[in-house]
């Protein structure tokens, strides 16, 4: 069987190694339009923006591994178009025939409109190794760097930013930060921690544009102040990648829609990671996390070679910011309650979502131990009652 994977990501790397793991011969064939082998990105806005890791360390694997493994890798190379019928993937280099195709495209960063400056040099997204390239010759210090977006890409930045002794304000246009992925309390906390480094932070906040001609120097603020700026980065979202299956025809419903096996609507087509969709509790979930790309994408593996079982996902996420680590477990959407807890060493907390008598989610800001034990719970579907968790002396008695 011929398996080719389009893209070049966590999912792509974990699927390639699972299929390899559980015994597939064939032939897999992986294609990435970036001109390095699969790498990790979440250290891409941390500790490799700061020189902290080096690109050997970034990458997944090793290029002997892919070589013993006997992957071909087909880099630097881009898919136009997908002839369902003929099985046939045709990119800007040649054509490549399949009998199980998978898609691991992953997302792309939401950029500003061009017509209000966006496209302007200076104004940065964090996405890929091209992007880190480009900008991080422009943190130096001194210099002031205005980031756009208060999510986690937003935050990580503003943070390294203030490592480097830069300048920083952070604008958010919603009332406040990390409104669409924490609770309030989680987002008091980081809030802060930024000030508490003196990170400028603009909450409910709307920009009319970049300002500037050849290149950004400034924001102009909807209030019609402006903020001079030497540099811009710009994190307000990602879309998944979904053109190339739209024009293939495949289902879309919030990235790649599949089934609970990872299979679009195309019996020969899969996809996984940032791109692809599963249904989840009535509706369709797509997780945007290093934890689902590999888990997804091992299920698929394991599913194209016959094993006919299940994604059912363990939603985890983090992120580092200055000296601090936050720790998410579950899904916090559509929570009603939350009770709170202070860490038990210094600095920080954790913060409990609960849905009625359910506990979905949890939120551990420098404290590793409610982490693991939240985590631990929600997975077991066991939900101690609030009173008794905020009482607890110790956590692990929950257990």
């Amino acid at each position: 069987m011929r398996i080719v994977i389009l893209g070049a990501g966590q999912a792509a790397a974990s699927l390639a190694a699972r299929l390899r793991a559980a015994g597939h011969a064939g032939p897999v064939t992986l294609i990435g339009s970036e001109p390095v082998a699969p790498y990790q990105r979440p250290p891409l806005s941390k500790d490799y923006l700061l020189g902290r890791m080096g690109l050997d360390r970034l990458m997944l694997r090793g290029a002997d591994w892919w070589a013993a493994q006997g992957v071909t890798l087909r880099l630097g190379e881009t898919a136009t178009a997908i002839d369902r019928d003929a099985r046939i993937v045709t990119t800007d280099r040649g054509s490549h025939a399949y009998d199980a195709l998978v898609l691991t495209l992953g997302a792309r960063p939401r950029r500003l409109p061009a017509g209000i400056g966006g496209h302007l040099p200076g104004v940065h997204v964090i996405r890929s190794l091209a992007d880190i390239e480009a900008l991080a010759p422009g943190l130096q210090p001194g210099r002031r760097l205005v980031v756009i977006g208060g999510g986690y890409i937003g935050l990580e930045a503003a943070a390294v930013a203030r490592k480097l002794d830069l300048s920083v304000t952070l604008i958010e246009a919603a009332p406040r930060i990390l409104g669409r992925v924490a609770a309030a309390e989680t987002a008091g906390m980081i809030r802060d921690l930024h000030r508490s480094h003196r990170v400028t932070i603009l909450e409910g906040t709307a920009i009319a544009g970049i300002t500037g001609t050849d290149r950004a120097t400034g924001v102009r603020l909807a209030d019609g102040r402006d903020l001079p700026a030497d540099l811009v980065v710009t994190g307000i979202g990602v879309t998944p990648e979904t053109a190339l299956a739209e024009r293939s025809g495949l289902g879309i419903d919030n990235g790649i829609a599949t089934d609970d096996r990872g299979r679009t609507s195309d019996p020969a087509i899969w996809a996984a990671g940032d791109c692809a969709s599963i249904p989840w509790q009535g509706g369709r979930l797509r997780l945007e996390s290093v934890g689902g790309a590999i888990d997804m994408a091992e299920a698929v593996a394991d599913n194209i070679l016959g094993a006919d079982r299940a994604y059912a996902p363990r939603p985890w996420f983090w992120s580092d910011q200055f000296d601090a680590k936050l720790q998410i477990a579950g899904l916090g959407t559509g929570h009603d309650r939350i009770v709170t807890r202070p860490a038990e060493g210094p600095h920080g907390g954790s913060v409990w979502y609960y849905r009625g008598a359910r506990l979905i989610a949890v939120d551990a800001l420098n404290d590793a131990r409610a982490y693991m034990i939240g985590k631990r719970l929600i997975e077991a579907g066991r939900s101690p009652d609030p009173a008794a968790l905020v009482a607890a002396a110790d956590l692990r008695a929950l257990l």
